[in-house]
């Protein structure tokens, strides 16, 4: 018999009871800031609050718009946290707090201290160097000011792929309390065999070699067009389809113009989010050829959800991901030749590419559907409850010597 598929299954979304011992019935507070909400975690934050809530968990989204994080039905301390009282109104069991050494995660650790409340942080991982001004000033503030009591305190850190990991660890975090756990996917909303209004209103053509995301330097989209331009963006049975916005737009176009291939390319603007699953499900491969692991890969699990090969470059956070000769190949980033090299294999192997996307589908089923990914999110929070029962009687045990901690405490800043 073949095993149930977990992330098939219907649960129904329950309300916990206001507070009791039971670990399905546990309170859960998730901490953002704004701008990681919207740019760095994207949609992890309020999927997961999804999924929490469907097994059971009482749950409240702090530091995000109003909304953007779905929410359990009121209670007396939610309507208080709703009225300025913040996490500590809610009287969490459990916070969890996004980006390791932000304002949300030095929250989660003093309301966490003050509570007894376990404290679990997500780490999307994104390079210092990498991120806005106001952003690098908040980390470098974050390490200065208050990044040994995140660290002293956090039960569990949660790292969405192998570069975050490396990224906890040189920010301090103990080895042991670092876990990866990948990013989730829709598997409902992202699957094989849809279809694509935008393919027949521009018109195109043949098989889709897809790109989504932003145009910008350390993309690649460059070495993208001139390997499409030597393989197979001569013939008539092959469109690249480019998807998104950004700087080097304009200039990208003027190139494929000089390589002759401009009837062969297609430009869209960025995808509606409604858009991007029948996108996917029309098109033969997505090609992800970043230079660099600033780019995050987040359309890589919808890919692998849709039945979609993927051609990567060849960095630890796509490679975490995409298995080269299993669910797609891998190139060596900014390497024209080694870009070349597959596009040409992928493009003449139609059996291939089926069995790579079958793979990439069954690994999305069975590992990162975000029921496998709660699942996990929800086995690391009952060791993270444990850590702190401890943490709280050893705290008990030295209270009558303890001298009080003088950080300053940002809900009453």
């Amino acid at each position: 018999m073949i095993p149930a598929d977990p992330c098939e299954k219907v649960f129904q979304v329950q309300h916990a009871p206001p507070v009791t011992n039971t670990e399905s019935s546990a309170r859960i507070a998730l901490l953002v800031d704004p701008l990681t909400l919207a740019v760095k975690g994207g949609d992890h934050a309020p999927q997961l609050a999804r999924e929490l809530l469907g097994k059971g968990y009482t749950v409240r989204g702090f530091g995000a718009p109003p909304g953007a994080i779905p929410r359990s039905g009121a209670d007396g301390a939610e309507l208080a946290a709703a009225e300025g009282g913040g996490p500590r109104a809610f009287r969490p069991d459990v916070l969890i707090a996004y980006d390791a050494l932000s304002p949300a995660a030095w929250l989660g650790a003093r309301t966490a201290r003050r509570m007894g409340a376990a404290l679990v942080l997500v780490e999307v991982g994104v390079d210092p160097a990498d991120a806005r001004l106001h952003e690098r000033a908040l980390y470098g503030l974050g390490s200065r000011l208050w990044g040994r009591t995140v660290r002293q305190t956090a039960d569990a850190v949660v790292a969405l792929d192998p570069v975050a990991r490396e990224r906890a660890l040189a920010e301090g975090f103990d080895a042991e309390r670092v876990t990866v756990i990948p990013r989730g996917v829709d598997l409902g909303v992202f699957r094989p065999g849809l279809a694509s209004a935008l393919v027949g209103l521009h018109r195109i053509r043949g098989r889709i070699l897809l790109y989504v995301g932003r145009m910008e330097e350390n993309r690649g989209v460059q070495t993208l067009i001139e390997a499409f331009a030597q393989t197979v963006g001569q013939r008539t049975d092959w469109t690249l389809v480019l998807a998104g916005e950004g700087t080097k737009r304009e200039s990208l176009k003027a190139m494929a113009h000089r390589l002759g291939i401009a009837g062969n390319v297609q430009w869209l603007p960025r995808p509606r989010p409604e858009e991007l699953p029948g996108l996917m499900g029309a098109s033969t491969l997505l090609a992800v050829p970043a230079l660099d692991d600033s780019v995050l890969g987040k359309q890589v699990p919808r890919a692998m959800a849709a039945g979609l090969p993927v051609l990567a470059s060849d960095l630890g956070r796509l490679a975490h991901l995409v298995e080269d000769g299993a669910t797609g190949l891998l190139a060596q980033p900014g390497r024209l030749d080694s870009w070349t090299d597959v596009i040409r294999r992928a493009s003449s192997a139609p059996q291939a590419r089926k069995r790579w996307g079958d793979e990439a589908r069954r690994r999305a089923e069975t590992e990162l559907c975000w029921e496998v990914v709660a699942g996990r999110f929800e086995a690391l929070i009952r060791r993270a409850r444990q850590s702190a029962a401890e943490r709280q009687r050893q705290k008990d045990k030295r209270k009558p010597n303890s001298v009080p901690d003088e950080t300053p405490d940002p809900e009453s800043a």
